[in-house]
């Protein structure tokens, strides 16, 4: 149950657009920790970045925040052991690129490398492997030792572009956590993050973001979803700070 609730978190940091009214997403995360579910629409095809998120980045994710709105009549059984990671830098790498698997050109996240890179940053050896789904790239699943899986799907999204330097996304999927002999896991979660790109030398980029967990009216567990669905249940806020593997060459010319 407690890598159930770790793995929410580590999904939600880059799974994931529909534009959002203007100044909607860069409100609510100005809003924090005051959070209802988002408004989005029906995630189709992939989310696609700036340009100048394309590479390789070292990752270097911070947990800063973290509430229970709803304490304590609702506690998730890992908010407090999340807790304990509170200012305790996790490092990973993450990159972004041309759409090989379905053949775009647009700069998507590689789920596959991503997903498996920040889980075993954050769970090690427990994870064997991340995959994602050849008909769709909504659809990832992380496979763990002990014949336990976690399957998500990006269910809704929403986009701003403030200024070309700024990207935000929200994106919200539904998590299934399944072991052998043990009943399975339901919930969703949201993960809105906001891009500030640095062009200086070399280049870098900062990001502020929020991952919600909400009820899911399949987990029996928690009988009173409907008083509370559009509340989450447990907050997480990240600072990110990426940093590039490779400096391109013409950057260090040009500053050099």
């Amino acid at each position: 149950m407690k890598i159930f609730w770790g793995l929410c978190l580590v999904v939600a940091l880059f799974l994931g657009g529909n534009e959002a009214v203007a100044g909607q997403l860069a409100e609510r995360l100005a809003s924090f920790p005051d959070w209802d579910k988002p408004v989005v629409q029906v995630a189709k095809g992939d989310l696609v970045y700036p340009d100048w998120m394309a590479g390789t980045w070292n990752v270097k994710s911070t947990l800063i925040d973290a509430v229970a709105p709803l304490a304590p009549d609702i506690v998730t059984p890992g908010f407090e052991s999340n807790r304990q990671n509170l200012q305790q830098p996790v490092s990973f790498q993450v990159r972004f690129g041309k759409d090989k698997l379905f053949k775009s050109s647009a700069i998507v996240a590689d789920r596959a490398f991503n997903g498996l890179s920040l889980a075993k940053a954050y769970l090690g050896n427990t994870v064997i492997a991340v995959k994602v789904d050849p008909k769709s790239p909504n659809r990832q699943i992380t496979l763990l030792k002990g014949d336990r899986q976690l399957v998500s799907i990006v269910s809704g999204r929403a986009t701003e572009k403030p200024k070309d330097d700024q990207f935000i996304t929200t994106e919200v999927f539904q998590q299934f956590f399944r072991a052998a002999q043990s009943r399975p896991y339901f919930n969703e979660v949201e993960s809105t993050t906001a891009y500030q790109y640095l062009p200086q030398f070399p280049s870098t980029i900062e990001a502020d973001q929020v991952t919600a967990v909400f009820l899911s009216p399949q987990d029996p567990d928690y009988p009173d979803y409907f008083a509370t669905a559009s509340r989450p249940v447990a907050l997480y806020r990240y600072r990110l700070e990426f940093s590039p593997v490779n400096v391109p060459k013409t950057q260090k010319k040009a500053n050099g």
